[in-house]
């Protein structure tokens, strides 16, 4: 019998306001304390393929990968204090992995804050264009919104398999301390050829000391911290309390609530402990009251 020698080419879409959310999960809430690393992603997608297609690892490529997401302007990013840097190292990682971003500007929402508008529109068109012209064996697709359902509908229709990466967990809200849900949608699972609960995998004890599994999350030796950033007046106070994602500092007349975000200096937000003297600035937070920005640890409490 004729070996078969044709390649399996992959095409990769990441919804990134979906992956964004889900590598913030494993940061702050999650056992793992780690972000999500692309490299090891993308491996663990080439295996996943090979498995479900029965065909040598080897034979599996991933051809193109994009990344869409919405992002604040570079003044907006500039004032948020360490966000512009974020942004501009994250970029590099998936410039390194060769994964194509594409960026929209938020828009303004009625009742303040930032939103997304028409990235899942502009990430399914893309989508079915590039696998039209370039005829992607496999289409995996990194998201949970049943609004990328038509677009599984019409790569069936060119005889393209749909793989989606998803997850569901539960995790606590930073401000209201409500906890909240996230699920994929059902319909999207029942549409696609080869759907994979990603929570369900990294969570089997069996898989906890799988090399592929390990490599999903970045090591705790790689680390990238952003340049101090002093802003305003600088205060010195004390960690009160550090929870989920988000912590408080000991300030009269009330504690500062402070997000994991908002953490630069020499000190990661999981490092942090209560007692811990830090420097930080005070602006109004989204719900006019007064927040800690530019958080640094000055020493800790041994």
């Amino acid at each position: 019998m004729e070996k078969d020698n044709k390649l399996t080419r992959i095409g990769v879409f990441y919804d990134g306001n979906y992956f964004l959310h889900v590598s913030n999960f494993y940061t702050y809430s999650h056992e793992r304390k780690s972000r999500l690393n692309i490299n090891g992603l993308h491996h663990f997608i080439k295996e996943k393929v090979a498995k479900e297609e029965g065909i040598d690892a080897r034979k599996c490529q991933i051809v193109d990968a994009h990344y869409f997401r919405g992002r604040l302007s570079a003044i907006e990013a500039k004032e948020k204090g360490n966000t512009l840097f974020n942004d501009r190292l994250f970029d590099d990682i998936l410039s390194a992995e060769g994964v194509t971003t594409h960026y929209l500007p938020l828009k303004n929402k009625q009742g303040g804050g930032k939103q997304e508008k028409g990235i899942d529109v502009w990430l399914a068109l893309e989508a079915f264009e590039q696998s039209f012209y370039k005829r992607f064996s496999v289409l995996v697709l990194i998201a949970g919104d049943g609004d990328y359902v038509p677009l599984i509908k019409k790569l069936n229709t060119l005889g393209t398999r749909v793989m989606v990466l998803s997850w569901d967990f539960e995790y606590t809200n930073e401000e209201t301390g409500k906890t909240m849900k996230t699920q994929t949608s059902q319909e999207l699972l029942e549409e696609v050829t080869y759907p994979v609960a990603m929570h369900e995998i990294i969570d089997n004890r069996v898989s906890k000391s799988d090399p592929l599994i390990n490599g999903l999350f970045v090591s705790k030796n790689t680390v990238y911290k952003a340049p101090e950033l002093p802003k305003k007046e600088r205060l010195v106070g004390v960690i009160n309390n550090v929870l989920q994602g988000y912590g408080f500092i000991e300030h009269f007349p009330q504690n500062l609530f402070f997000h994991f975000s908002d953490v630069s200096g020499d000190a990661d937000f999981n490092e942090l402990r209560q007692g811990d003297r830090v420097s930080f600035t005070i602006e109004p937070g989204n719900k006019g009251r007064d927040v800690a920005k530019n958080v640094m640890r000055i020493d800790a409490t041994k």
